[in-house]
């Protein structure tokens, strides 16, 4: 009744619900037929995606302002302090008034689309000192929290009543309290951001309650996720992460040795002339869509082909000039990550027989990410076709002994890559996202070869720092830090980084350096452009 009357009042629609509410539970003392929690999971449409605010601190020139909607209540019923100390409490937050609740997201609208907030984040876990942190670690910045007295300080700083924190510029401070002065939203300044790195301070009447380095307040906070690595990875692995979480961070060093150049606007559309790429899809794979928009700006007619369609001719690569296999999970990765597609590539005659001929035309390139450099690496493409199946390198297990998903920042090299022409020495950010991602050379002469060929384009790097092993800043455990192998004559390309999944909008990226964000296009692209330059010039 509590959530209806609510909604109601917000003008907020239920469109459906799980059956479970409708549960009985058997306790002691009687049936409960009740659910044991409500969650309710709103959804709205968004019309400006580059324009969601983030809880991460943007600048030391900031100050942060606590909307408080609680009317001044400290409750700490069901809290996490409460459990931290094994307790329930007794009183638990509560919505009183509803039409407060209705200015203040109103009024965070309109502070929005002004440009007025940098940053926001509820305090609904963990309460106003925990929301304010994690701000601090998200950014890496540091903060200094000047609070009123308070006759209860623990309740003030760890209850968790509805409010947020909002991280406003110094020069926005006056226009900020002028809106939310006019749409009646109580509000109050409680401190500012600091530098990069620096100490956390917490004060309250006038009592300095916490002062403590940045970095270890990060140790803490993901303390207890490292305790639960301990039991699910590599133990070096885990130790790795844990002492650059608990060491001060540094903000990635990208940098370009280019200028991005924009996309096409329009896609071109079948027989335009434009040149044809085949991005081949297994059952499973699903970064073909982002593979193929990434090739349609570059100026391609991008295919989606199916293996099936080329095994039954409805399709056939002769009209194509490249040839891409795309990430995802073809055949669920159960006979080994890229295995099931390479084999139905391989003992398949008709198939055999068509990429063949495709691989051995000189007017020819193809890429593969993720699942699809695993499928090269068993076909030979890259780097050496003429290597025999049990000396091709190939992709295997990550050392870390689990799945990872992360943006990482990779270094271009020199190499003869065609679609890296005139990007090396670039430091970038991408997603990875695999289970066997580290490269394996059988053969140490192989691994002679690939050096001295410069045929090892593309290499995991660290701040400040050249390519690396380390863990988590090499994922996979790749020698020498090697993501990505490219055939002698540049045209063959396999990378474990999905490049695909950034090139196509710099807000697909997580994290900026600055004024990135005013780049004319994602730097990324350039792969896809070189690759259309060098079908134009062959």
């Amino acid at each position: 009744v509590a959530m209806a009357d609510t909604m109601v009042a917000l003008g907020m629609a239920v469109d459906g619900g799980k059956d479970s509410l409708s549960m009985a539970a058997q306790r002691p003392g009687g049936l409960v037929k009740a659910p044991g929690q409500l969650v309710v999971a709103p959804y709205a449409v968004t019309e400006d995606v580059r324009r969601a605010i983030t809880p991460d601190l943007k600048s030391e020139s900031s100050r942060l302002m606590l909307i408080d909607l609680s009317g001044g209540r400290t409750r700490l019923g069901g809290s996490a302090l409460a459990q931290a100390f094994g307790q329930i409490g007794n009183e638990v937050p509560d919505l009183e008034d509803v039409e407060l609740l209705n200015r203040t997201f109103k009024a965070v609208q309109k502070l929005n689309a002004k440009g007025l907030v940098r940053a926001l984040h509820d305090r609904s876990d963990g309460g106003l000192v925990v929301c304010a942190i994690e701000m601090a670690l998200a950014g890496n910045l540091g903060l200094e929290l000047e609070l009123p007295a308070a006759k209860d300080e623990m309740a003030a700083l760890f209850n968790e009543e509805l409010g947020l924190v909002i991280e406003v510029a110094d020069s926005d401070v006056a226009a900020v309290t002028k809106l939310l002065d006019g749409e009646n939203v109580p509000h109050a300044e409680i401190g500012r951001v600091g530098k990069p790195g620096a100490a956390v301070r917490i004060s309250a009447g006038g009592q300095e309650l916490l002062n403590q380095p940045l970095h270890q307040l990060r140790g803490l906070w993901e303390a207890t996720s490292t305790q639960l690595d301990r039991r699910q990875a590599n133990p070096e692995s885990v130790e790795s992460e844990s002492a650059i979480l608990n060491a001060p961070r540094v903000a990635p060093d990208w940098k370009l040795t280019y200028q991005p150049a924009a996309g096409l606007a329009t896609t071109p559309k079948p027989g335009s002339g434009a040149p044809k790429v085949a991005v081949v899809r297994e059952e499973g794979n699903n970064s073909d869509r982002e593979m193929a928009a990434a090739f349609a700006a570059a100026g391609f007619d991008a295919w989606d082909v199916n293996t099936y369609d080329l095994a039954t001719g409805k399709v056939t690569l002769d009209q194509f000039r490249g040839v891409v296999f795309p990430g995802g999970f073809s055949f669920g990765d159960v006979l080994d990550s890229g295995k099931g597609a390479a084999a139905v590539i391989k003992y398949n005659p008709v198939l055999a027989e068509q990429f063949a001929a495709f691989h051995a035309r000189k007017d020819t390139f193809s890429l593969g990410v993720c699942n699809g450099a695993q499928l090269m690496a068993f076909l030979g493409w890259a780097p050496f076709a003429e290597l025999p199946d049990d000396a091709k390198p190939r992709f295997i297990h990550n050392a870390s002994g689990r799945f990872e998903s992360r943006f990482v920042s990779l270094e271009i090299q020199e190499s003869p890559a065609i679609m890296f022409a005139g990007m090396a020495g670039s430091r970038l950010g991408a997603w990875v996202a695999h289970g066997e991602g580290r490269v394996h050379v059988p053969k140490p002469e192989t691994m002679k070869q690939i050096v001295a060929g410069n045929l090892a384009p593309l290499r995991f790097v660290e701040p400040g720092g050249g390519a690396t092993e380390r863990y988590p800043f090499n994922p996979n455990g790749s020698p020498q830090g090697i993501t990505g192998l490219c055939s002698p004559d540049g045209r063959h390309l396999a990378i474990m980084p999905h490049p695909e999944r950034s090139a196509n909008a710099m807000w697909q990226w997580p994290w900026l350096p600055e004024g990135w964000s005013k780049l004319p296009a994602s730097p990324w692209l350039r792969m896809f452009q070189n690759a259309y330059a060098w079908c134009q010039k062959n």
